[in-house]
C-alpha cells in the first residue's frame, strides 16, 4: 500500500514527467535539466523560508553568543533563554532540515525514475514492458515505439555509473554552496570553548558534504548526479539572490529609520 501510493504521488508524476520533456526535447541531459529547475521552482518558498531563517540564525551568532557568555555557568536557565529569544525573533534552528527533508523523497524517487529510464532495449532503445506500464497511456502508446538515447553531448552516457567528471562538478557545487551560508563569521568571545566546537565541527561539514557528493556522484548513474549538479547551482543562485535582497531591504529600512 505504501509503495503504491509512493509510486502514484512520487515516481510515477517525475518518471512520466522526464519521458514527456523527452518527447519534445529528445535529449535526456536537457530532458533532465529542465525536469531539475520545475522541481527547485516548485520547492523554491520552503527554500526561500529555509534559507532566511539560516540568514536569521546566523545574524543571531552575536547575541546568542551574548546569551551563552551570560549564563555559563547555568545550563539550564541559559536553555531557557535561547528558547525565548527563538520564539521572539521568530527563528528556528531546525528550519534549515526542511528542504533536505522534502528533497530526500524526491532524490530517492529519481534515482528509480534514472533506473527506469535506462532500462531500454539493447537493440531498439524502447523501454522495457515492466517500465512502459508505469506511464500514462498517452505516453505509453508513444514510447512503445518511440527509443530513448541515455547520451548527453554525445559523450556522457546518462544511465551509467561512475561519472567523475560530473561528480566533481557536483562536489564543487556543494562545497559552494555550503561555503555561502557560513562565510559569514560572528565574532568570537573569549572563553567560549563549546562555540569553538561548533565552529570546527561546520568548518568540517563544508568539506565533508561535498566529499560524500563526489562518492555518491561517482556510485550512482550520471542522471542522478546531473541532477544534484543542477540542483545545487539553482540552491547557490536562490541563496544569492535571498540574501542580497533582505540586505537591501535592511539597507533601505535602516536609512529610513536615520532619516
Amino acid at each position: 500500500m505504501i509503495g503504491d501510493l509512493y509510486n502514484a504521488i512520487l515516481f510515477q508524476p517525475l518518471f512520466n514527467g522526464l519521458v514527456f520533456i523527452y518527447q519534445y526535447i529528445p535529449n535526456l541531459g536537457i530532458a533532465i535539466i529542465i525536469l531539475t529547475l520545475i522541481i527547485k521552482l516548485l520547492l523554491y518558498i520552503p527554500s526561500r523560508s529555509s534559507i532566511r531563517s539560516q540568514k536569521a540564525l546566523q545574524d543571531a551568532q552575536p547575541k546568542l553568543k551574548a546569551l551563552q557568555e551570560k549564563y555559563k555557568d547555568n545550563k539550564e536557565e541559559l536553555g531557557r533563554q535561547i528558547m525565548k529569544f527563538y520564539k521572539e525573533n521568530k527563528v528556528n534552528p531546525l528550519s534549515s532540515c526542511l528542504p533536505l527533508l522534502i528533497q530526500l523523497p524526491i532524490l530517492i524517487a529519481l534515482y528509480r525514475v534514472f533506473i527506469a529510464v535506462s532500462q531500454t532495449d539493447p537493440t531498439t532503445h524502447l523501454l522495457v514492458a515492466d517500465q512502459l506500464k508505469h506511464l500514462y497511456e498517452p505516453l505509453q502508446a508513444i514510447f512503445a515505439t518511440k527509443p530513448i538515447d541515455p547520451m548527453f553531448l554525445g559523450i556522457v552516457d546518462l544511465s551509467k555509473k561512475g561519472n567523475y567528471i560530473l561528480a566533481l562538478l557536483a562536489g564543487a557545487a556543494q562545497f559552494w554552496q555550503t561555503k555561502m551560508v557560513m562565510a559569514k563569521k560572528p565574532p568570537q568571545v573569549p572563553g567560549a570553548q563549546d562555540e569553538r566546537m561548533t565552529a570546527g565541527i561546520n568548518k568540517q561539514m563544508m568539506y565533508f558534504m561535498p566529499i560524500i557528493t563526489v562518492f555518491f556522484g561517482i556510485q550512482f548513474a550520471a542522471g542522478l548526479t546531473l541532477y544534484w549538479f543542477v540542483s545545487t547551482l539553482f540552491q547557490v543562485g536562490q541563496q544569492w539572490y535571498v540574501f542580497h535582497k533582505d540586505s537591501a531591504k535592511q539597507g533601505i529600512i535602516k536609512g529610513e529609520v536615520q532619516k
